[in-house]
């Protein structure tokens, strides 16, 4: 089944995907006092991927004072996750969609990563999900090299 682009006002889908520490975490864990910065990471320990979650780091009491918990997701295995995540001091959950079933869900699949045959990514793209359960915001983009508008993300949750 193909996933439909997810707009603003949808109904975010849930997930349950193990943390680095195997633990299976829920979308629904998150919501519902807070708002949900959801990042997907094209792949641990890629640069673009560290700046962009090294920056979120650095943001982090910024964006945990306005209300919002930030969760990562890459296809990677939980043990790469960690490895990237110990390295780099990573405070928030660091999530694992090995079978790309999340990302195939928020329809942000990057087939073919480096044009590599069946080596699937997730496209980097950043969703802030209301405390409802509903997407507020939406950033997608098919170049691996972008980064998001992070004053853009701090606006809206801040908003």
């Amino acid at each position: 089944m193909h996933a439909m682009a997810l707009n603003v006002g949808d109904a975010a889908p849930d997930f349950e995907l193990p943390d680095t520490e195997l633990k299976m975490r829920s979308l629904g864990e998150f919501t519902g006092e807070k708002k949900v910065v959801l990042t997907f990471i094209v792949a641990a320990s890629s640069p673009v991927c560290e700046t962009e979650l090294c920056t979120l780091r650095d943001s982090w009491q910024e964006i945990s004072d306005a209300g919002a918990q930030v969760v990562a997701v890459s296809n990677d295995g939980p043990f790469a996750n960690k490895a990237f995540a110990a390295a780099n001091n990573y405070t928030f959950p660091f999530l694992s969609d090995y079978n790309s079933r999340t990302i195939r869900d928020y329809d942000v699949l990057m087939k073919d990563l480096l044009h590599i045959k069946d080596y699937n990514a997730a496209k980097r793209s950043v969703f802030v999900i209301n405390e409802d359960g509903r997407i507020g915001y939406k950033w997608v983009t098919d170049n691996p090299l972008e980064e998001p508008d992070y004053a853009e993300i701090k606006n809206y949750i801040k908003g």
